[in-house]
């Protein structure tokens, strides 16, 4: 049993009176079940009130984008196998796997639009994972969202789809084109959505984000956050000339609640307006922090090759996706965003990153470290802790 929005219950299983039918929106049967006057229903309804469910809501980027749908009057359930990190009076959290599909029927009673962000992220480096959940889970998800009749459906993909670039912007013509398994398994989520479009009517919409900074972002970020605190070298491959764009989180979650106001099948590319090379980004961080840091650049060839097999042997937390990329350059065109959603990005890549160390400075010592989320919680840095000290050997 799950409480509802407005304190109506909702049986789960088979053996529930509303099991495997469309519910009515929780304002319509509060309204009918008051016994309301018809003005008040008229008022009621013109309010509008949204209910969405955001599957992975209690991961990095769920958690801010609840929060700021929350901020923008709507209902909001989470589903995820770990509780929020915060409570408010119209926020319901409900426990349980992507790959449930009772639980998944259940989580999407009562609700008009979906966000779905559930993801086996690169640095968790399970293929199986991979597959299991970001797309077997996407197909359990998109199939009862069409017997549900959601409203709207934006799925979360990956600028991990389109690999490393041949060239550069990437457009949402680019063809896709993944050089792991997490990029692959993304892109197959994508098309299980846009099949479901095609053949049920599912209104969906995608959004591929470029690498995601901000407040609270940890993972492989606090790894280069710990290293400039200290002081320590940071390596760059290749000069640190590959120009490369991130995305603040906070304009992301924007972009997602556009596009969900949107009708129609439609992808964005989302990312950040402004913004220059790796080691530009990396010397505004190292400028701000004052600790003496330098930059020192490696071969790109060399570095990949052992970056990838101390990741096979489970000697680096980095997966095939950061070594790929880290070098190379890539950014989208988000013209069409702009256009079409009203898309602009508040942050720069400059801001982010100065946001997102003085968040880590302030917050170092009561960062958790229980693992539930790879974004929210810091990661052992394994045989990369000794990358500053071989960068001492090299001249800057």
């Amino acid at each position: 049993m799950v409480k509802n929005f407005l304190g109506s219950s909702v049986t789960s299983g088979s053996a529930g009176a509303e099991h495997g039918k469309t519910l009515q929106n929780p304002t319509l049967r509060w309204v009918r079940q008051s016994k309301t006057s018809i003005m008040a229903l008229v008022i009621c309804l013109g309010r509008i009130v949204k209910t969405a469910l955001v599957t992975g809501g209690s991961g990095y980027f769920g958690e801010l984008l609840s929060k700021q749908l929350l901020r923008q009057g709507t209902y909001v359930r989470v589903f995820d196998l770990n509780p929020p990190g915060f409570s408010h009076p119209n926020l319901e959290s409900l426990k349980g796997t992507i790959l449930d599909r009772n639980a998944v029927r259940q989580a999407l009673s009562g609700i008009d639009k979906v966000f779905h962000n559930v993801a086996q992220v690169p640095l968790a480096k399970e293929k199986d994972l991979f597959w299991s959940v970001n797309c077997g889970g996407t197909q359990i998800i998109v199939d009862e969202s069409v017997a549900t009749g959601i409203e709207k459906f934006v799925y979360t993909s990956s600028s991990a789809v389109f690999g490393a670039p041949k060239s550069n912007p990437v457009t949402e013509e680019t063809e896709p084109n993944p050089a792991e398994d997490y990029g692959r398994a993304k892109l197959a989520g994508e098309i299980i959505c846009k099949e479901t479009m095609q053949r049920d009517g599912l209104d969906v919409a995608i959004v591929r984000p470029r690498t995601v900074l901000g407040y609270g972002r940890q993972g492989v970020v606090q790894i280069l956050f710990d290293w400039v605190e200290r002081g320590l070298d940071i390596p760059v491959l290749g000069g640190g000339n590959n120009k490369y764009q991130f995305v603040h989180s906070d304009d992301l979650a924007s972009a997602c609640i556009a596009a969900s106001n949107v009708k129609g099948f439609a992808t964005y590319n989302i990312g950040a307006a402004e913004f220059g090379t790796m080691r530009e980004l990396l010397q505004v961080v190292i400028k701000h922090a004052e600790t003496g840091s330098r930059i020192k650049s490696i071969p790109m060839g060399p570095t990949a090759l052992a970056a990838n097999l101390a990741s096979a042997l489970g000697l680096s937390p980095l997966g095939p996706y950061h070594s790929l990329m880290y070098g190379r350059a890539m950014y989208f065109d988000i013209s069409k965003a702009q256009k079409e959603l009203g898309y602009a990005p508040k942050y720069s890549n400059s801001q982010m990153i100065i946001e997102s160390y003085d968040w880590y400075q302030a917050n170092r010592a009561s960062l958790s470290k229980d693992g539930r989320s790879h974004h929210k919680s810091p990661v052992k840095q394994q045989l990369l802790a000794l990358v500053p000290h071989l960068l001492r050997m090299i001249p800057a």
